[in-house]
C-alpha cells in the first residue's frame, strides 16, 4: 500500500480495485451496472410519471425509491470513475464530508421509504377497505417528507462530527467513498463514544425498521393465507416477495457492515458488503420492481404504443 501521509489536508480514497486487468474488468462492470441503473430508475419515474394507472400511493412511492436510488448511486460511482481514469484518487477535505452527508441522508431516507412501503402493503392487504383513507395522498407525501427531514438532520449530526475529529494517523481512507467509520480509523482520539452513536443509529435506522418490515410482512402472509381467491393470494404473493427481495438485499449487508465493533471489521470485507448496498441495490431494485410486476409491464406497453401511434 502506497504510503500517504497528511502533507494536506485532502483525504485519498484507496478505491475498491487496483489498476490491472481484473480491476479494469471491475470497473466495466461497474460502469454498466451504473448506466443500468440510471437508465432504470429514470425509465421507473417517467413511467410512473406519464402512465395514470399508476397513479397511486404504491406507485407514488415506488418512484420515490427510484429517486432516491439515482441519486444514491451517483454519489458514489462518477467519483470512483474519475479516480480510475485519472489516477487522482484524492478528495478534498469538505468534498469528503459532502459525499459522506449525500450518502448518509440517501441511505437512511431509502430505508424509512422501504418501510413506509411495506407499511403501504399492510395496510391494502389486510385494511383494503379502509386503505383510501389510511393511506391518502397526504399521507404519502408527510411519509415522504419525514424520510427526508430524519435522514437529512442524522446525517447532518453524523457529518458535522466526523469533521470535527482531529486526524493526525495517514489521511488515506481504505473505501471507495469517504465512509464515516472507514475515516475514523484515521482519528488520533478515542472515538468509542461516537461509534455507540454509530451503533445507536444503525439500530434505530437499521434494526427497528426492519423488524417493522418483517412484522408487518408476517401479517400480510397470514392474511394472503385466508384468501379464498387464489388469483388474490397469487397477486399478494407476488407484490410482497418483490419487496421482500429488495428489503433483504438492502438491510442485510448494511446492517452486518455498521452493527459490528470494529476489531470484527476488515476494510476488504466492508468495501465488498459496501457494493451491495451502494451499487448493486440501486440497479437491481427497478429491474424487481418492474419485471415482477404485471401493472408496470402493462404501463410500459401502453407507453410504447402511445409513442409510436404519435409518430405514425
Amino acid at each position: 500500500m502506497e504510503n500517504y501521509n497528511q502533507t494536506s489536508t485532502d483525504f485519498i480514497l484507496l478505491g475498491l480495485f487496483l489498476q490491472s486487468r481484473i480491476g479494469l474488468f471491475l470497473f466495466t462492470l461497474i460502469v454498466l451496472i451504473f448506466l443500468m441503473a440510471l437508465i432504470g430508475n429514470l425509465s421507473m419515474i417517467l413511467l410512473i410519471f406519464l402512465d395514470v394507472h399508476l397513479h397511486t400511493p404504491m406507485y407514488f412511492l415506488l418512484s420515490q425509491l427510484s429517486l432516491i436510488d439515482l441519486n444514491y448511486i451517483s454519489t458514489i460511482v462518477p467519483k470512483m470513475v474519475y479516480d480510475f481514469l485519472y489516477g487522482n484518487k484524492s478528495i478534498s477535505f469538505i468534498g469528503c464530508g459532502i459525499q459522506s452527508f449525500f450518502f448518509l441522508t440517501l441511505a437512511v431516507a431509502e430505508a424509512l421509504l422501504l418501510t413506509s412501503m411495506a407499511y403501504d402493503r399492510y395496510v391494502a392487504i389486510c385494511f383494503s377497505l379502509q386503505y383510501p383513507i389510511r393511506i391518502s395522498k397526504s399521507v404519502c407525501v408527510l411519509m415522504i417528507t419525514g424520510s427526508w427531514m430524519i435522514s437529512s438532520i442524522n446525517s447532518c449530526a453524523h457529518t458535522v462530527y466526523a469533521l470535527h475529529i482531529p486526524y493526525c494517523k495517514s489521511r488515506a481512507i481504505n473505501h471507495f467513498f469517504c465512509d464515516v467509520p472507514a475515516m475514523l480509523t484515521l482519528a488520533c482520539t478515542d472515538t468509542w463514544v461516537y461509534e455507540s452513536t454509530v451503533f445507536l443509529s444503525s439500530t434505530i435506522f437499521l434494526v427497528f425498521p426492519f423488524i417493522g418490515i418483517a412484522c408487518s410482512y408476517g401479517w400480510v402472509l397470514l392474511a394472503v393465507y385466508r384468501m379464498r381467491s387464489a388469483e388474490s393470494r397469487k397477486k399478494a404473493y407476488s407484490t410482497c416477495s418483490t419487496h421482500l427481495t429488495v428489503v433483504t438485499f438492502y438491510y442485510a449487508p448494511f446492517a452486518y457492515t455498521y452493527l459490528r465493533p470494529r476489531s470484527l471489521r476488515s476494510p476488504t470485507e466492508d468495501k465488498v458488503l459496501a457494493v451491495f448496498y451502494t451499487i448493486l441495490t440501486p440497479m437491481l431494485n427497478p429491474i424487481i420492481y418492474s419485471l415482477r410486476n404485471k401493472e408496470v409491464m402493462g404501463a410500459l406497453t401502453r407507453v410504447i404504443q402511445k409513442i409510436f401511434s404519435v409518430k405514425m
